[in-house]
């Protein structure tokens, strides 16, 4: 990886499983301090040791259940605690249930909510209490459903539509501060991605794939975490970004073109 995240403290949600799992190992690739958080204990214990073992850098796992702000708080103290600091936020944590609008249960849409939208408000605030004094960076992970809605996941999209909106906001507000806030909307491959089409019936999958070749100018199917997500992130987490704030970083093959 050609630039360096030497010296930089990163706290990264969703770190135990796709996306952020991803981060995780790059940023430490490129020398970075990392403390991951997420629910899945087990899993996130094993890719930060991993991680660390990979190096140059260095990762730490955290507990940590972002729908909860006392979890949440304790969990940015402790990552304080071991990185000796916070430069920067990624909140890449986020759940994607497939459901038609007229039969999401209320439980499912607020569970929905509770994990993408307030996860975002109770990261981002806490993050905020760590960089302020200093500036710093957050990113965070939004999607094309927020801006073009998405059928079958109509929460999805909702919830994603506040993390757009809180992150427009909060950019305005705290580039006083020096904080930069700026949300990434991935059409990137994941294991969650995996499962959903698994559980498409052979015409579904096959209407899916044609529906993303049409939409997708480069590829036509989804990107690659490593080759095509990391290289941004890594720039956007370092020195170069800090005059971009309040921004939509679309990682999409060019489906969420400028319109």
């Amino acid at each position: 990886m050609s630039e360096s995240l030497t010296g930089t403290r990163v706290l990264v949600t969703g770190g135990a499983s796709g996306i952020g799992a991803g981060i995780v190992r790059a940023f430490t690739a490129a020398g970075g301090s990392v403390v991951s958080c997420d629910v899945q204990e087990a899993p996130g214990v094993e890719i930060a040791a991993k991680a660390t073992a990979d190096g140059p850098g260095h990762a730490d796992f955290v507990l940590c259940d972002v729908t909860d702000k006392s979890s949440v708080d304790a969990a940015f103290d402790r990552a304080a605690g071991l990185l000796g600091g916070l430069d920067v936020l990624v909140h890449a944590a986020g759940i994607a249930p497939g459901t038609p609008a007229e039969d999401i249960p209320v439980e499912e849409w607020e569970r929905v909510l509770a994990v993408n939208a307030t996860g975002t408000f109770l990261t981002n605030q806490a993050a905020f209490r760590h960089l302020h004094e200093r500036g710093g960076r957050i990113l965070n992970f939004a999607s094309a459903a927020g801006v073009l809605g998405l059928r079958n996941k109509a929460h999805y999209a909702a919830s994603k539509g506040a993390v757009l909106a809180w992150t427009r906001t909060v950019a305005q507000e705290w580039g006083r501060t020096g904080i930069t806030v700026n949300a990434i909307a991935p059409a990137i491959s994941t294991p969650m991605y995996a499962k959903t089409r698994a559980s498409m019936a052979p015409e579904q999958l096959a209407a899916h794939d044609a529906q993303i070749a049409a939409q997708m100018p480069i590829d036509g199917r989804l990107g690659d975490v490593d080759r095509d997500l990391v290289p941004l992130m890594v720039f956007l987490a370092g020195s170069g970004s800090r005059f971009i704030t309040g921004q939509v970083f679309a990682v999409d093959g060019g489906m969420l073109m400028v319109r």
